[in-house]
C-alpha cells in the first residue's frame, strides 16, 4: 500500500504538470492558428479588394451604358428602322453583359441579382415599346416611346441598381 502511495505522490504531480503543459500548448497553438488565418485573410484582401473595386467600377460603367437614354443616343442612326434599333440595342446589352459576367464573383448576390433584373427590365422596356410600332416605323419613333415610358415610371431601375452598388462599396470601406 505504501508503494502505491509513494507512486501516487510522484505520478499525480507529474500528471498535473503534463496536463498543464498540454493546456498551455493547446492554447498557444490555437492562438497561432488564429494569427495565421488573420494574416492569410489580410494577404487575400490585398489582392481581392482591388479586384472587387474594379468589378464595381466595371458594373457601374455597364449600368450607365445600359441606361435606355444612353443606348438610344449612342446607337440610334437617322436611317435606321425601329426594328433595327431594337435589335442593335438588345445585342449591345447582351454583348456587354456577357463581357462582364465574370464580375459577379466579386459582388454580393443581392447586387448581382439587381444587375440581372435591371438588364431584363431594360430589354423588356425596349421590346414592349418596339411591339407597339408597325414594321415601317423609324428608330426615332421607338426612341420617343422609350423616353415617354421612362418619364411615366416612378423608379428608374438603372438608378436604383447603381445606388445599391454604391451603397455596397461604401459598406466595404
Amino acid at each position: 500500500m505504501e508503494i502505491v502511495l509513494e507512486l501516487g505522490k510522484i505520478v499525480l504531480p507529474a500528471a498535473l504538470v503534463l496536463y498543464a503543459m498540454f493546456l498551455t500548448m493547446k492554447s498557444m497553438l490555437a492562438k497561432e492558428v488564429v494569427k495565421a488565418n488573420l494574416e492569410f485573410k489580410i494577404a487575400g484582401s490585398k489582392v481581392a479588394l482591388p479586384n472587387r473595386l474594379q468589378a464595381f467600377e466595371r458594373m457601374s460603367l455597364f449600368l450607365e451604358r445600359l441606361s435606355p437614354g444612353n443606348l438610344v443616343l449612342r446607337l440610334n442612326s437617322v436611317n435606321m428602322s425601329a426594328k433595327q434599333l431594337q435589335q442593335v440595342m438588345i445585342a449591345e446589352i447582351r454583348e456587354e453583359f456577357n463581357h462582364n459576367l465574370s464580375q459577379q464573383i466579386y459582388m454580393s448576390d443581392k447586387s448581382w441579382g439587381l444587375i440581372k433584373n435591371t438588364v431584363e427590365d431594360v430589354i423588356a422596356l425596349i421590346n414592349t415599346n418596339a411591339e407597339k410600332l408597325g414594321p415601317e416605323a423609324r428608330s426615332v419613333e421607338l426612341a420617343k416611346l422609350i423616353f415617354n415610358e421612362l418619364e411615366k415610371r416612378e423608379v428608374d431601375p438603372v438608378a436604383v441598381t447603381l445606388s445599391e452598388i454604391k451603397a455596397e462599396i461604401r459598406d466595404i470601406f
